[in-house]
């Protein structure tokens, strides 16, 4: 192993297990590890921060302690949510994120939902631990409405997914662009969709807006599907919707609490599909999480501006 020099920049790394894979930067950096514990007493002595544990809410805890701060960190992950505190956004550091890694695969995981519940699967199944033959019939998905809340990478590829099944589309974002309707928009959108999908990053503005309010819109035959962030939802006021049939269904990926406690109702909500915010991982995606770092890292050392850098007062990567 090469002898450490004053010049290698700090790599500081809030581990997760398994660790990510970082090789290739021996002899280019100075790697320590932390985990939530260690973290505070850590980051005066990092020049870059790789938040590979992104469920961790440590960073917000640690970054308004005194001495210097890492001059970049990158997050893991979609959202930054979990590590956006005040003196971070007041900070010079740069924050990037794992925007293009959860993509494609968020887009499927919601088409498959789509299917299913089209579809009746979960009926189906249970019908069959049963050992019950019980003929129904399914809803069509071609010319059905969906509307994908959230106008980032993963909300336009899951678009794509389900306009691919035939199903007309409308997306809503921040402010209107072309193809992307303004968040005035949503409560018309949502009246006449019978899928509703949110991806939206949260933000003070978007925290808690799956509310009664919005479920009460909703037409009875509507599917609610959330793979963004779990406080985006009231979820009391979800299970009241489910309860009263407000709507016909919902699948949740991400919770107000994660993991979810045994003794949550949303376990045993009719109606509700629970699935343990997995909806982007698939085989080999923390290998992809960790080559995206090394690359850049390898700008960063470079000179080189960085890529999927994060609007921190706004808390996501700016669309363009």
């Amino acid at each position: 192993m090469s002898e450490v020099t004053p010049s290698e920049p700090t790599l500081l790394v809030l581990d997760a297990d398994p660790p990510p894979r970082l090789g290739k930067l021996t002899g280019r950096a100075r790697v320590l590890h932390a985990d939530e514990s260690t973290l505070a007493a850590q980051l005066p002595l990092a020049d870059v921060l790789l938040v590979w544990d992104f469920t961790s809410h440590a960073v917000r805890h640690a970054w308004p302690g005194e001495g210097p701060r890492p001059r970049w960190v990158h997050t893991a992950s979609a959202g930054a949510d979990h590590l956006l505190c005040p003196e971070l956004v007041a900070s010079d550091a740069v924050v990037t994120n794992a925007r293009g890694i959860f993509d494609k695969p968020i887009a499927e995981y919601v088409a498959g939902l789509v299917l299913a519940f089209a579809k009746d699967l979960p009926r189906t199944l249970e019908l069959q631990r049963q050992r019950r033959w019980l003929h129904r019939e399914t809803r069509r998905i071609a010319g059905t409405r969906a509307c994908v809340v959230g106008s980032g990478p993963i909300g336009i590829a899951i678009a794509k997914s389900l306009m691919a099944l035939g199903i007309q589309v409308a997306i809503v974002g921040r402010t209107a662009r072309r193809g992307i309707h303004a968040i005035g928009d949503l409560d018309r959108l949502l009246a006449r969709s019978d899928w509703a999908v949110c991806v939206a990053p949260l933000t003070e503005e978007t925290r808690g807006m799956f509310d009664a309010r919005r479920f009460g819109m909703m037409q009875p035959s509507t599917y609610f599907i959330n793979v963004g962030r779990g406080p985006l939802v009231v979820e009391a006021d979800l299970l009241d919707a489910l309860a009263k049939r407000w709507i016909a269904g919902a699948a949740l990926d991400v919770f107000e609490e994660e993991p979810l406690p045994a003794d949550s109702p949303l376990w045993d909500a009719p109606g509700l599909l629970v699935s343990p915010h997995m909806s982007g991982d698939t085989v080999g995606w923390r290998d992809e999480l960790g080559a995206q770092f090394v690359e850049l890292y390898e700008r960063w050392a470079a000179g080189e501006p960085l890529v999927n850098v994060i609007d921190k007062k706004r808390g996501y990567v700016p669309g363009h």
